[in-house]
């Protein structure tokens, strides 16, 4: 079968040339379109609770051995842990040598809307009122809540329970083996809306911010797009190739069609259904590719601690506060954890900015006004580099458990094995399975 889904992509750039045209030429007609691009974030947001609720689930509940689950998520999170400390240490390193926002002033409009960034910063609770927040009030409405870590926590009790069944759960895991494939169906048919919202996403987001204020912190911008790169090149390429002795950009040109997805809506979790997938047909097993994807999307922030390194500094700068080095990694560690779970949405970073900020230098928050205006597009690197983030640690956690096929990943890389966009599933997997000799039997009476 012809892939058509190439039109789609193609539909997707045409799109956001469009939005940024309309947004220049008629601001005004832009932000109207806002409506456009929210809507198809939602439709996303819909499906991504029962995507990763069948995911863990067939994971952790097709393993006969707990131990095995408890070994992935524990080097998971170790790597997770690093990884963002590292990232941390990069975005100090970069912003101490560049200053940013040096010789700035604010303004009551900056004033105004760092306030009510703040604001919503303040709403995210203490450390206690975020670990309560994990559980859900039901089993159902951790599937509709919209939190990934009460999704998350859902499917591995369900997982552990089918698998402590055994046998006896052998017909609830194939039922939600269908359900997965019902919504990644689903999930493809929603794709095909891409180029309507990217279209209103672009132009919504020119329209309002103008081309004056993207020349005025030009600086913030190419200094956090130059540490981001620089993190995915110095340290993710590096690890990559030593570990599973595969090149970054083979495995980043693999995932370009998530890639432009996360372009055109600022969210990179609009793209984990497709990362799951597209990380099980290169040759990571379902377990590692369950378990660390969406905790990935929780815990492993790179582009987020690099984003909150270099707003800090710059609107410290920008103050005339420049903060002492003691103080930047105190701030910036709160950030990182207030900052857990809330990867995947768009502008959680900014008011994690603010809620940190009012929390340690309350003086300080007046300068988030100045990001405000390109947060959409540091939201976009953000993004973006906690995707390749992800990608990149879901490829080392199975090559350190045994669960990463190299040959597979080979022949997929090379375009051998191509990936059925169609389905979001292999071609393999779209053929009946043979029945088991019990059901031979049952087939004859």
């Amino acid at each position: 079968m012809r892939d058509r889904t190439r039109y789609l992509y193609v539909a997707v750039i045409v799109a956001v040339l469009l939005g940024i045209l309309v947004g220049f030429l008629w601001p005004d007609v832009g932000k109207e379109l806002k409506p456009l691009g929210t809507g198809f974030v939602a439709l996303i947001k819909m499906v991504i609770g029962p995507i990763i609720f069948c995911t863990i689930v067939l994971g952790v509940g097709s393993v006969r051995q707990a131990a095995k689950v408890g070994k992935v998520g524990g080097l998971a999170l170790g790597y997770f842990i690093v990884m963002s400390t590292v990232a941390l240490i990069i975005g100090l390193m970069v912003g101490n040598i560049i200053h940013p926002g040096e010789g700035l002033q604010l303004t009551d409009a900056a004033r105004q809307a760092a306030e009510a960034e703040a604001a919503k910063g303040a709403e995210s609770g203490s450390t206690v009122d975020f670990l309560l927040g994990v559980i859900p009030d039901t089993l159902v409405s951790s599937l509709t809540s919209g939190s990934v870590l009460q999704a998350l926590l859902v499917a591995l009790l369900t997982g552990f329970a089918l698998q402590a069944m055994g046998a006896k759960g052998a017909p609830i895991l194939r039922g939600v083996e269908h359900l997965q494939r019902l919504v990644f169906r689903i999930l493809a048919m929603i794709m095909w809306a891409t180029p309507v919202g990217a279209f209103g996403a672009i132009a919504a987001v020119v329209g309002a911010t103008g081309i004056e204020a993207l020349k005025s912190l030009a600086i913030i911008m190419a200094a956090f797009y130059i540490t981001c790169l620089l993190f995915v090149g110095a340290v993710l390429g590096p690890m990559l190739w030593l570990v599973a002795r595969i090149k970054l950009w083979s495995l980043l040109r693999y995932l370009g069609r998530e890639f432009l997805l996360i372009l055109s809506t600022s969210s990179s979790e609009t793209a984990l259904p497709r990362l799951i997938a597209k990380m099980e047909h290169l040759g990571v097993s379902r377990t590692v590719a369950g378990i660390t994807v969406p905790t990935g999307y929780s815990f492993n922030l790179d582009g987020t601690a690099i984003y909150l390194t270099m707003a800090t500094l710059f609107i410290a700068s920008a103050t005339g506060s420049p903060l002492e080095f003691g103080e930047q990694v105190a701030l910036l560690l709160f950030m990182m954890v207030a900052s857990k779970g809330a990867a995947g949405v768009t502008g959680a970073g900014l008011a994690t900015l603010a809620g940190g900020l009012q929390a340690h230098r309350p003086e300080l928050v007046e300068g988030v006004g100045f990001i405000v205006g390109i947060d959409r597009f540091m939201s976009e690197a953000r993004a973006l580099t906690n995707f390749a983030g992800n990608a990149v640690a879901t490829v080392l956690v199975g090559t350190w458990t045994g669960e990463f096929d190299k040959e597979r990943a080979g022949q997929v890389l090379a375009g051998h094995a191509p990936f059925d966009e169609a389905s979001l599933l292999d071609d393999d997997e779209e053929k009946p399975a043979e029945p088991e000799a019990g059901d031979k039997e049952l087939t004859k009476v």
